[in-house]
């Protein structure tokens, strides 16, 4: 059972929460509108919780906007930074700096999204996505028989 779909994202050999397993349409959905490459994204699960761990190196957490609307997680940032000198002063070259990302997540009805958190820590942008309680594993049940 396929528990959490993205998109733009490299295609795994299984497959599994990937959209398009096609390489052709990984090349065009890996890029961002400004050209840059997006971040990569690893998914872990376990009895509790999706963990999604985004690389996003140079970043402050102030940079992100995440929102969940609908069951789409989607996770944004738009940085800008401008190299100036002086203004009395002549200069031959100005550099200009321009990154933005936007990446969608599908989120399954078995997860809370009232208690998804999220922390930005050395360059990686963690969001957890806990899990609902009906949705978690169960003990085997013992059945009596009279």
């Amino acid at each position: 059972m396929t528990l959490l779909r993205y998109q733009n994202q490299l295609p795994d050999l299984l497959g599994r929460f990937f959209d398009d397993d096609s390489l052709e349409s990984w090349s065009n959905k890996n890029y961002s509108e400004a050209g840059t490459t997006l971040p990569k994204v690893n998914i872990k699960e376990n009895n509790d919780a999706f963990d999604v761990e985004v690389a996003v190196p140079g970043f402050d957490k102030k940079d992100f906007n995440i929102k969940l609307d609908n069951g789409v997680l989607t996770v944004s940032s738009e940085k800008k930074e401008e190299k100036t000198t002086k203004e009395d002063e002549k200069y031959s070259r100005r550099e200009f700096s321009y990154q933005s990302f936007t990446r969608t997540f599908t989120i399954p009805e078995l997860v809370d999204g009232n208690k998804i958190s999220a922390k930005y820590a050395n360059g990686i942008l963690k969001i957890n996505i806990p899990k609902k309680e009906e949705a978690k594993p169960k003990p085997p049940k013992q059945i009596k028989i009279s």
